[in-house]
């Protein structure tokens, strides 16, 4: 008898109960799927705006605590606008070529880096020991921060790829910075009172240190070629830092520092209009939106970063009040803006940009003029409440224009235009601290209506280039 040798043979899938066969988890995915659902956008979101906020807290944080620091670095008025003003020229002046660089090596790359030097440096400003190694210090924060500021906005364009959720998140990251700005006095001054001026600086160590935990879990941005233009950003350092230490300084030193800045940006504008990638690509400014969001950033900067400066000297030197008193006085400002930014967010997905540009520049107008009534007489309630109009009319006009402004740019532009609109208003702030600086050593009888009236006729004019910005199309 012959017997047959058999192989075991492994026993095949099971049916389903629906008679179909499963799919062997190690096997290739179904015909069905499909590409892996994009990463959600909250961590990028998130790191944006905290890191949007910190750079900003920076520019109004200080004010207040100026007094503070004078006192202890023996140093004056000059010393105290060269403060503020070390980190928010070099900030303004980078960040001509630092929406490039965004573009270049990746959003999350360049805030990343940007983020661990903001941090490092705030903490080498609490150790100062003397005004040279904090001004030294201060010049690092704002490379820091010129680096970060146009990469967050372009990560929170990353993480929306819907046009209307963009426009929201643009909308709330600009709240963010918004709030951030006003928070500053407030903050600074408690924070000199419970602890000390240095104490402005160390509180970004531990928001710089959740802002790159956040950015851990984003993906890794994609680069884009962008070409850097040296010429172009030294001829640009150099005009605007000579204007402004023509403004602060002032005599001899000061006019030669002003023919200075004239031959940098006559060389500049030489400059960018022969280069076939240069840092300031002239022709965005023939797109009427982007022209209109520039001028009107660079007013709105004027107005509220003077008024905060001018204001928070005037509360403590002529008025006597601690440096948390003063910070108190801007509390009312501060409580309110968030809801105005989201309210203004809600005006432009009805209306369009315009009419919230419009409307809050003409509140901010009213605001700063209702401000001339303001002297030592005043009661303190209502000095805190009058400063309310101005914050309010600034927080409604400029978030719709950031978010109009990036939908009329390229996406490969978004960078270069994030860069250019926060160097103008970086530089417009920078240059009101030095010239309204330069008023208050004539006394506040004069630096308080001057600074006003200088602030209301920008807004005037920026209100009515505004009426260029197209109706909004249903």
């Amino acid at each position: 008898m012959t017997s047959t040798r058999t192989d075991p043979v492994s026993p095949g899938p099971e049916p389903s109960p629906a008679g179909h066969v499963p799919v062997d988890p190690a096997g290739p995915p179904p015909p069905s799927a499909g590409p892996p659902p994009p990463p959600p956008p909250g961590p990028a979101f998130g790191a944006a705006v905290l890191g949007f906020a910190l750079i900003t807290l920076d520019t109004s944080v200080v004010n207040v605590a100026l007094p503070a620091v004078g006192a202890d670095l023996g140093t004056g008025m000059t010393g105290l606008q060269w403060v503020v003003d070390s980190y928010t020229l070099v900030f303004a002046a980078l960040l001509l070529s630092t929406g490039a660089l965004a573009d270049r090596v990746g959003a999350s790359r360049a805030f990343a880096t940007g983020a661990l030097l903001f941090t490092l440096a705030s903490a080498a400003c609490g150790l100062a020991p003397g005004l040279p190694s904090l001004l030294a210090a201060r010049a690092v924060q704002g490379v820091a921060a010129a680096v970060m500021l146009p990469a967050s906005l372009a990560l929170v364009r990353e993480a929306y790829a819907d046009p209307g959720r963009r426009a929201r998140a643009v909308a709330l990251w600009a709240a963010g910075g918004t709030v951030a700005v006003a928070l500053g006095p407030v903050a600074g001054g408690a924070l000199t009172t419970a602890w000390s001026w240095r104490g402005v600086f160390f509180v970004n160590l531990p928001l710089g240190l959740l802002a790159l935990a956040l950015l851990t879990r984003v993906p890794a941005s994609a680069r884009r070629s962008a070409p850097l233009d040296v010429p172009g950003q030294l001829t640009a350092v150099t005009g605007l830092g000579a204007l402004t230490f023509a403004a602060i300084e002032g005599g001899t030193e000061g006019r030669w520092a002003l023919g200075l800045a004239a031959v940098s940006f006559a060389a500049f504008l030489l400059v960018e209009a022969r280069r076939r990638h240069p840092v300031v690509p002239l022709g965005l400014f023939r797109n009427t939106t982007v022209a209109v969001a520039v001028t009107v950033g660079a007013a709105n900067s004027v107005a509220f970063y003077g008024t905060v400066f001018v204001f928070g000297l005037f509360f403590q030197q002529e008025l006597g009040l601690s440096a948390l008193e003063a910070g108190l006085m801007f509390l009312p400002m501060t409580v309110l803006l968030a809801g105005v930014n989201v309210l203004s967010a809600k005006a432009a997905a009805r209306y369009g940009a315009r009419v919230p540009a419009l409307l809050g520049q003409a509140v901010a107008v009213a605001g700063l003029l209702a401000l001339l009534a303001v002297d030592g007489s005043t009661s303190r309630t209502a000095q805190a409440l009058l400063l309310v109009p101005m914050s309010l009319g600034v927080g409604f006009s400029l978030p719709p224009l950031i978010a109009a402004m990036m939908e009329a740019v390229p996406a490969e532009r978004a960078g270069t235009a994030a860069g250019l609109l926060n160097a103008v208003r970086q530089t417009a702030g920078a240059l009101a601290i030095a010239v309204f600086g330069s008023l208050v050593t004539r006394g506040f009888g004069t630096a308080l209506p001057a600074s006003i009236l200088i602030s209301a006729a920008l807004l005037t004019l920026t209100g009515l280039a505004s009426l260029r910005l197209p109706r909004l199309r249903r």
